[in-house]
């Protein structure tokens, strides 16, 4: 019988133009765990999120330890809202304009490291910056906006589609046979309905994105956040060995140094 090959994955959305600390800390779980068992690593970029949110970058003054939060710039109002952040595309000069802010945060070998990042999403200047960093050597990343990657997973259920609104692409729920946007305090309003939604333009919710992810992937073991521990239902993977994420104080704010 051939012997199953061990796949040890975590998954994130972009988290801040620098990774959040609980993201650094899922990356070196996932490590540690290699290290004992072998296999190889899988970074599951959730890029299909459209919470404009996901990627605030919260910084301590080391000085002051005033946080403040900055973000991205994105070029009008239907992508910062509705767009998923593989689409929401960078305002022009906002590179420039926090490079001015950082030197009272980190040093310049960051700094120099953040003005030769690319990507002309936030999705992918944030995985730029992930790279650039070193966090990621060695691992795989597989977004959830490839298409080949949602060509191949099973079809869902319930999910959200990719379509065009009012001249951008934007993250639709499909709900009771009505593609909808979420204004905020539960209230939502219907687009049009393509003639036809492909299966390349479908993602996952929260709930399904699990089941989702691992029809491709055949994860062995996954490195869970501590809010995906809340939501998962484990016993519907009997085929996976799950795994907390190391401790790591203060995981909402940015993780700045290049020590592994």
């Amino acid at each position: 019988m051939e012997k199953e090959e061990i796949v040890i994955c975590f998954g994130q959305q972009p988290c801040g133009f620098f990774p959040k600390r609980y993201l650094y800390a899922k990356i070196e779980t996932a490590r540690k765990l290699q290290k004992e068992i072998g296999g190889r690593i899988i970074f599951f970029y959730h890029d299909s999120d459209a919470d404009y949110r996901e990627t605030i970058t919260l910084l301590i003054d080391p000085k002051t330890k005033e946080e403040v939060r900055l973000n991205f710039n994105v070029e009008n109002k239907i992508q910062k809202k509705y767009s998923p952040l593989y689409k929401k595309i960078i305002g022009g000069g906002w590179q420039e304009e926090i490079i001015r802010k950082l030197p009272r945060f980190t040093s310049k070998e960051i700094i120099e490291i953040f003005k030769s990042a690319n990507g002309e999403t936030s999705a992918d200047f944030c995985l730029d910056m992930y790279k650039k960093l070193g966090l990621l050597d060695g691992i795989e990343v597989i977004r959830s906006s490839d298409k080949d990657f949602r060509m191949k997973a099973n079809e869902l259920s319930h999910f959200y589609a990719d379509v065009e609104y009012e001249g951008e692409i934007v993250r639709a729920e499909m709900h009771e046979g009505a593609l909808r946007l979420h204004e905020g305090g539960g209230k939502y309003f219907n687009i049009p309905v393509p003639e036809k939604i492909e299966k390349w333009q479908k993602n996952a919710g929260r709930d399904e994105r699990f089941h989702w992810m691992q029809s491709v992937l055949h994860i062995t073991h996954y490195i869970a956040g501590a809010s995906e521990s809340d939501y998962l239902t484990k016993e519907d993977f009997p085929e996976v060995k799950f795994v907390d994420r190391d401790f790591i104080e203060n995981s909402n704010h940015a993780y700045i140094s290049r020590e592994l």
